[in-house]
């Protein structure tokens, strides 16, 4: 059996209360990613998911060239958590008008779902071809300074991995993955949506806790810490592109997220990492983020990287028993990007 496998706590001199929970599972996360896709394979016509062979791999087209279904990006936002998280569109709820509905998220592995699996940290480039790549096929790459402070080994011949993209790849493209991934083309499994589609909009604002989670690690706070979380979003409108998806997605994370964490470590870590925690905290905070990204020249990388985080975020720390509450919601800049009048959409 392949083994998700970490150090020992000595090996990293981290609390060794926090690794255990986090660390132990008993099969590679892209094995866990293969059962929980194949729990579904039948359905792939229901889900509006199209199948490809290119370049030997299996290529799942979730959405692009299409809008694809709710249900198929539930499913494409619990690939990017390698199955170890579940991921509900709940319905909308509140006053007339106000009603909105969300994007939830809830895992006891916030470091190996979010971190180890989730986080879009590869940059597939071949070509004239590019996409931020997700998943856990991201673990024998290791070309991330996330893996530096937190090894992990992989020992699957899978390797699944979900793109952010208008387009399929081309088979250049997937013998780059396969060699970049240490897998065969016959064993790469490559899930694929552009953003102003079903799947694309909810893969992006189901990662509420992986934002946060990124945020603290920039932060310098121990991931290894954190237990469990909780994280809900508005679910935007879908684009009619993906440059407008783009921008109503991250509004949605920014202005309208709330997470839930619950941590085991000592106070003051928690408050030393609260005062930096929510979007509030970043200059770049306060406008859509269409007029950011516009400001910056559609240069993600130009732009404050501590801005990509939630509104809010509650830490309930099981050492103490304290509990922070931080960030700042901003229903009304929601409002403004999707277009909605006064007393209308998320609150």
């Amino acid at each position: 059996m392949n083994n998700t496998a970490w150090p020992r706590p000595n090996d990293r001199n981290l609390d060794s209360t926090a690794v255990p929970h986090n660390f132990a599972l008993t099969e590679s996360l892209n094995a866990r990613c293969a059962r929980h896709f194949g729990n579904h394979r039948s359905r792939l016509d229901e889900l509006g998911v199209g199948l490809h062979q290119i370049g030997g791999a299996e290529v799942f087209d979730f959405g692009t060239g299409h809008a694809g279904t709710l249900a198929g990006g539930l499913l494409l936002a619990e690939l990017c958590l390698s199955g170890l998280a579940n991921v509900v569109l709940s319905p909308a709820r509140g006053s007339p008008g106000a009603d909105w509905p969300t994007i939830d998220v809830h895992t006891s592995h916030p470091l190996l779902a979010c971190m180890a699996s989730q986080y879009a940290g590869w940059p597939v480039s071949a070509g004239t071809y590019f996409a931020m790549g997700s998943g856990p096929a991201r673990i024998a790459r290791q070309r991330e300074p996330y893996f530096e402070r937190y090894p992990l080994t992989d020992g699957s011949r899978e390797g699944w991995l979900v793109l952010e993209s208008s387009r399929l790849p081309d088979p250049e493209t997937v013998e780059q993955i396969a060699s970049e991934a240490c897998v065969p083309a016959a064993g790469l499994k490559i899930a694929v949506a552009r953003t102003a589609s079903f799947p694309g909009t909810i893969q992006v604002v189901a990662r509420s806790i992986e934002t946060t989670m990124h945020k603290l690690f920039e932060l310098d706070f121990d991931l290894a810490c954190i237990r469990a979380a909780q994280g809900s979003c508005p679910l935007p409108p879908i684009g009619k592109n993906d440059l407008q998806a783009i921008g109503w997605t991250n509004d949605a994370i920014l202005y309208g997220s709330r997470v839930c964490l619950w941590v085991d470590c000592e106070q003051e870590a928690v408050e030393a990492a609260a005062k930096r925690l929510p979007a509030s905290t970043s200059p770049d905070h306060g406008r859509p983020f269409a007029e950011i990204f516009e400001r910056y020249g559609h240069d993600f990388y130009a732009i404050d990287r501590l801005l990509f985080s939630p509104a809010w975020v509650t830490v309930h720390n099981l050492r103490t028993g304290q509990v922070v509450v931080t960030g700042e919601l901003r229903p009304d800049i929601l409002r403004e990007s999707f277009g909605l009048p006064p007393g209308v959409g998320p609150t």
